[in-house]
C-alpha cells in the first residue's frame, strides 16, 4: 500500500472521530486540556489497535464479526447519542450533564469502541492481502488523533455559539453515524 493511499485510508477511518469530537466539544463545560488529550489519546490508541486486533485475528475470525460489527457499532452510538439527548432535553438534566464526562469511564470506552470498530475490518482486509500492518497501524492512529485534536477544537466554538440546541444536535449526529453504518452495511 502506497503513502498516499494509507493516507486516505487513514482520514476515512477518521471521519467517525472527528464528528465525535466535535460533539464532544460541544458538551464539555468547560473543555480542559485533560479532556482534549484523553479523547484524543483513546481515539488514536483504539484507531491504532483495532487493526492490529483485526489483522491478528485473519480471516478466521472476519465470517463471525462482518455478520454484526455494523450493529454493535450503531448500538454504542446509540447509546451514548440517546443519553446526550435525554441529558440536554430533560430540565433535570442540567446537574447530570454537569457531572457527566464523555472522555472518561464507559463512555469513552464505548465511543473509542464504536468509532473504531470499521478499523477491525480493515485490519482483517489488510491480512487477506498479505500487506504489513505496524506502520499503517500507526498512521491511522496518529491521524485519528489528530483529527479528534481538531474536532474538539471546533465543537467548543460551535458550542459557545449555540449551546444547548448543538448539543441536541450532536446526539442526533452520534445515532445518524450509527445509522449510516448500518446503511453501509446492509
Amino acid at each position: 500500500m502506497g503513502w498516499l493511499s494509507l493516507l486516505a485510508l487513514a482520514v476515512a477511518l477518521a471521519m467517525d472521530a472527528f464528528a465525535v469530537a466535535i460533539v464532544t466539544g460541544l458538551t464539555l463545560k468547560p473543555m480542559t486540556r485533560r479532556h482534549v488529550f484523553r479523547l484524543s489519546f483513546h481515539f488514536g490508541l483504539f484507531q491504532a489497535l483495532m487493526p492490529l486486533i483485526g489483522w491478528t485475528a485473519g480471516s478466521a475470525v472476519q465470517q463471525y464479526i462482518s455478520d454484526y460489527d455494523h450493529w454493535l457499532a450503531f448500538g454504542l452510538l446509540a447509546f451514548v447519542g440517546g443519553r446526550m439527548i435525554a441529558s440536554a432535553v430533560h430540565p433535570e438534566a442540567e446537574e447530570r450533564r454537569a457531572s457527566s464526562d464523555p472522555t472518561s469511564g464507559w463512555d469513552l470506552v464505548l465511543l473509542s469502541v464504536a468509532t473504531s470498530i470499521d478499523a477491525l475490518a480493515v485490519g482483517l482486509s489488510l491480512a487477506l492481502i498479505g500487506s504489513p500492518i505496524l506502520i499503517p497501524a500507526l498512521v491511522i492512529g496518529v491521524v485519528a488523533s489528530a483529527f479528534t485534536l481538531t474536532g474538539m477544537a471546533l465543537g467548543r466554538q460551535i458550542g459557545i455559539l449555540w449551546g444547548r440546541r448543538v448539543e441536541i444536535a450532536g446526539g442526533f449526529i452520534l445515532l445518524a453515524i450509527g445509522f449510516r453504518i448500518l446503511w453501509e452495511h446492509m
